[in-house]
C-alpha cells in the first residue's frame, strides 16, 4: 500500500533538519513544561536593533512603504549594498552588481539552487555551518566534507583545498569569521587558498562574510574578491544585516557577484518568494547608511563575553577551548567527557549525548559538534549576558564534576 509521503521529493527526504533549530525545539518544550533552560544554542545577539533603524521602519509604513518592491530589491537599498561593499570590503561594485534576498540563508540556497546539478560537487570546510551541507542535498548535488582540525586553527589549507578539487567541483564555500568555530581567516590564508583557486577556473567561490563585523583584538578583515580581484568573477560575496545591527527577525540578506549569477538567482527567487519585505528594506537602509556606533560597542561586548567564556570553559573538567578570533560561539571541545556516564547514570557515547544530558539534566542548552561536521565538540553561542553565560558556565561545571 503506497502512502502519500512516498511522493515526497527525494532530495528533501534525504536532507535533514536543522540541528540548531532541533535543539530549539527542545528548549521550547523543555520551557513550556516549566524549566528554566539556559540556551546557550541559538546564533543570534541579544541586543535589540539599535533605535535609529526601528524608527526607520516605523517611519516606512507611516509614508507607505508597503508595496511589492522589484525581486532583487529596490533600488535604494541595492545602492546602500553596493557602497558598502565598495566602504568596507574594496569590491568595485554598483547596484546592479547586487541581490537583496529574505535573509542571508535565502542567499545561499539561491546561489546553490540556481546552478547545481545531479552529479556536481561542493567543497565545505568542516567545522560548518548545519545548513551548507543540507541546502547543497536540496540541490540534488554531492558535499565534498574537508576536515580541519584544531592544528590548522579549524582552517582550510592550500593542500586540502587542491586535494579536494575535481572536475565535478563547482563551488568552494569559504566562511570567516565561521559559525560555529569563531576562525577568520587572514589576508595570506585567503591569498594562499586563491593561488589554488586560480587554477581550476571551473571552480565558483561563495565567501560567506556574515559575521564580517565581528572580528576581536583589532584584526582586519578581508574577503576573497577582495584579495584576488580576478576571483570576482567567479565569487559570490553575500553578508547581511542579522548579526551586525542585531536584526536576525527582519530578514535582509544581500550579495554582489557576477551579473549571469544573480541574474539567476533572481529568477529563481522571481518564483519562490519574490521580494523581501519592503519595510525590512526601508530598516536595512537606514543601518547601512547610519551610525556604526552600535557596531562597535557590540563588539567591545562579544569581544569580553569570549574572554569570560573562554577562561570558564578551560576550567570545567573534561573541556577545552580555543580562543576564537570572531563571530560568538565557543566550539569546545568535550572529549573528556565522551566515554563516561552522567551524574543520572547515562552514558556518554557521543558528542549528542553530552548535548541531550546537559540539557536535560542541568538545563543548560547547547549543540553537538558532529552537527557542524566534527565530532567530540559542542558549540556554545555566548549571545547572552554575563550573570547568565557564569550560571550556565557552573551548571555545565557541575555536570562535569558528576560524570564518572
Amino acid at each position: 500500500m503506497t502512502t502519500l509521503a512516498q511522493h515526497l521529493n527525494r532530495n528533501l527526504a534525504a536532507a535533514q533538519p536543522s540541528a540548531t533549530y532541533v535543539i530549539i525545539d527542545r528548549v521550547a518544550q523543555r520551557r513550556a513544561q516549566g524549566a528554566k533552560i539556559i540556551s546557550l544554542c541559538a546564533g543570534e545577539p541579544d541586543f535589540d536593533t539599535p533605535a535609529h533603524i526601528r524608527q526607520a521602519a516605523k517611519d516606512a509604513i507611516d509614508q507607505g512603504h508597503t508595496r511589492y518592491t522589484q525581486v532583487a530589491g529596490s533600488r535604494a537599498l541595492r545602492e546602500a549594498v553596493a557602497a558598502k561593499f565598495r566602504r568596507e570590503n574594496g569590491l568595485r561594485v554598483d547596484w546592479q552588481d547586487t541581490l537583496v534576498c529574505s535573509g542571508g540563508k535565502q542567499v545561499i540556497y539561491n546561489a546553490l539552487a540556481a546552478t547545481l546539478n545531479e552529479g556536481d560537487e561542493v567543497i565545505v570546510p568542516a567545522p560548518y555551518w548545519v545548513s551548507y551541507p543540507e541546502m547543497v542535498q536540496l540541490s540534488g548535488a554531492h558535499s565534498v566534507i574537508v576536515t580541519c582540525e584544531v592544528s590548522s586553527g579549524f582552517k582550510l589549507t592550500p593542500a586540502a583545498l587542491a586535494a579536494a578539487i575535481t572536475p565535478r567541483t563547482r563551488w568552494l564555500i569559504i566562511n570567516s569569521p565561521s559559525n560555529p568555530t569563531g576562525a577568520v581567516y587572514s589576508y595570506h590564508e585567503l591569498r594562499a587558498l586563491a593561488d589554488v583557486l586560480l587554477q581550476h577556473p571551473h571552480v565558483l567561490v561563495l565567501a560567506d562574510d556574515i559575521y564580517e563585523h565581528l572580528i576581536f583584538d583589532d584584526q582586519p578583515f578581508y574577503t576573497l574578491a577582495q584579495v584576488e580581484p580576478r576571483l570576482a568573477e567567479r565569487t559570490l560575496t553575500m553578508n547581511g544585516v542579522s548579526k551586525a545591527y542585531a536584526m536576525t527577525g527582519w530578514r535582509i540578506g544581500f550579495a554582489t557577484g557576477p551579473r549571469w549569477l544573480l541574474a539567476a538567482m533572481e529568477k529563481l527567487q522571481g518564483q519562490q518568494t519574490s521580494g523581501a519585505c519592503s519595510i525590512s528594506q526601508q530598516a536595512a537602509i537606514a543601518a547601512l547608511q547610519g551610525s556604526k556606533d552600535f557596531i562597535v560597542h557590540s563588539r567591545e561586548v562579544f569581544q569580553r563575553r569570549r574572554d569570560l567564556m573562554v577562561d570558564l570553559l578551560n576550567a570545567i573538567p573534561g573541556l577545552h577551548c580555543e580562543t576564537p578570533a570572531g563571530a560568538f560561539y565557543a566550539f569546545a571541545n568535550c572529549q573528556g567527557l565522551i566515554g563516561k556516564t552522567s551524574a543520572t547514570g547515562r552514558l556518554l557515547a557521543t558528542d549528542e549525548d553530552v548535548a541531550l544530558a546537559l540539557l536535560e539534566e542541568n538545563d543548560v542548552a547547547v549543540v553537538h559538534g558532529s552537527a557542524f561536521g566534527l565530532g567530540g565538540h559542542v558549540r556554545i553561542a555566548y549571545a547572552l549576558d554575563d550573570a547568565s553565560l557564569i550560571q550556565a558556565c557552573e551548571s555545565i561545571k557541575q555536570f562535569s564534576q558528576g560524570t564518572r
